[in-house]
């Protein structure tokens, strides 16, 4: 299928065409039909399946020009960044040079925003927590709006913004057209649906299991004081043309910056508490290739972007397992190949299995050579143990031997001693068996 094939209206193809779009992507393909004939939809599709472009288009071929002060149409995000990458990709998309977007979010001051809500828009893209500081200032009104998007709507209800989502959505006409995005679709956001969407088309797109086939993706085994180490040996090896390494901490992102921007040129880090001129002025610089190394946490990850992505390093394991595909799904966007590569702890490896088990692959074990990442299990010094003894009777009991390693099976029952029932673990939690992988 062609966008020639959509039938969309002249000026809004040739901006299409300018933008060297051509074919549509499935969820584009699917989406954007129903969208024209004014319907209410749901797109569940994963980060990186071209999601921007099919909630816009429908809205830029109804747009024409008016007198209104607007806005006209509203799409909501969880980011700050996400919010300005759709910003950017509507006004490259726009049929006309008088179409006006005005993306507003926290982090920044008001007075560009307020300027631009003052000469009127036609597009507001932000946040819902700086939407509403707007609609109690007075400085915009949504009465006029005929086209809602929530994008990536299960992030931001995790986040904490439903309460938000819900007053904004009050405050729109009920006589509009909204459209919600999101990898999942919980009950949560079912209890959206059925309050401020009328009759919607449900297109699911996700596969059983994440498609991250185009990744290519290996683990390697490191302990936690080798990790810097093969991390420059990693990155001398690879030869990436672009790198997004992922942290868990905002505090370790900075901590591994100071030693990366040592090793390597072009290395940055972004996450919550930089200034968000900041992070727009490191994100600029990411996107034209003027930062080669970004170091970032999760709540990043689903704001960037980037076209000349070649690699994502997990620097440290994701604690929330499906963060694993949003993180990787940076690199290999549309279609493209790409390198997702991840530490892991030697304790970690169930972790690693439950990872495996989600995207339905077996990871590949990878090593550098001439480096030992991980020291061998047999030469780790083992733990001390302390008895503490509740008595002198305690201390004169003798045990039976036994081939336990203080590690039960949990097909095997707990042997009781002198008659008294063994005592059940805190909070009735049973040996767990660990995977042996690593």
């Amino acid at each position: 299928m062609l966008f020639a094939d959509l039938k969309l209206m002249r000026p809004l193809m040739d901006a299409i065409t300018a933008a060297g779009y051509k074919n549509p992507t499935p969820i584009q393909e699917n989406v954007i039909p129903p969208a024209l004939r004014g319907k209410d939809v749901i797109g569940q599709a994963q980060t990186g399946t071209g999601k921007t472009a099919a909630f816009l288009i429908p809205f830029l071929n109804r747009w024409r020009p008016h007198t209104l002060k607007g806005p006209i149409g509203v799409v909501m995000t969880p980011t700050r960044e996400l919010a300005l990458q759709i910003a950017n990709e509507a006004e490259k998309l726009a049929p006309s040079k008088r179409f006006r977007c005005v993306p507003v979010y926290g982090g920044t001051g008001m007075q560009r925003q307020l300027d631009g809500l003052t000469r009127g828009c036609d597009l507001v893209v932000g946040t819902p927590g700086r939407m509403l500081d707007h609609l109690q200032r007075g400085s915009m009104s949504l009465s006029q709006v005929r086209y809602a998007v929530l994008d990536e709507a299960d992030r931001m209800l995790d986040i904490g913004f439903r309460d938000d989502i819900e007053r904004i959505l009050k405050r729109c006409p009920s006589e509009r057209q909204t459209l919600l995005m999101s990898a999942t679709v919980p009950d949560s956001i079912k209890r959206l649906v059925n309050r401020y969407m009328r009759d919607p088309v449900h297109l699911h797109m996700m596969p059983e299991k994440p498609t991250v086939d185009k990744i290519r993706q290996s683990y390697f085994t490191v302990d936690q004081d080798r990790k810097f180490e093969l991390l420059k040996r990693v990155v001398e090896r690879e030869k990436p043309r672009q790198c997004l390494i992922f942290v868990e901490r905002k505090r370790w992102a900075d901590n591994l910056y100071r030693d990366l921007k040592r090793a390597v040129p072009k290395a940055a880090v972004i996450h919550g508490d930089l200034p968000q001129s900041q992070r727009e002025k490191i994100m600029a610089a990411f996107r034209t290739a003027d930062i080669k190394y970004l170091i970032a946490t999760d709540v990043m990850s689903r704001g960037i972007d980037v076209s000349g992505l070649s690699h994502v390093i997990n620097y440290d394991l994701p604690m929330d397992i499906e963060n694993y595909v949003h993180r990787i799904g940076r690199t290999g966007r549309i279609g493209k190949d790409g390198i997702a590569i991840s530490f892991v702890l030697p304790e970690q490896g169930e972790h690693l299995t439950n990872i495996e088990m989600m995207i339905n692959r077996l990871i590949e074990e990878d090593r550098v050579e001439g480096f030992e990442a991980a020291a061998p299990r047999a030469s780790r010094p083992a733990a001390e143990v302390k008895v503490v003894f509740s008595g002198w009777e305690a201390a004169k009991e003798e045990k039976p031997a036994t081939d336990d390693d203080g590690w039960g099976s949990d097909d095997a029952p707990p042997q009781s001693g002198g008659g008294n029932d063994p005592k059940k673990p805190p909070f009735g939690r049973r040996g767990k068996k660990y995977s042996q992988r690593l």
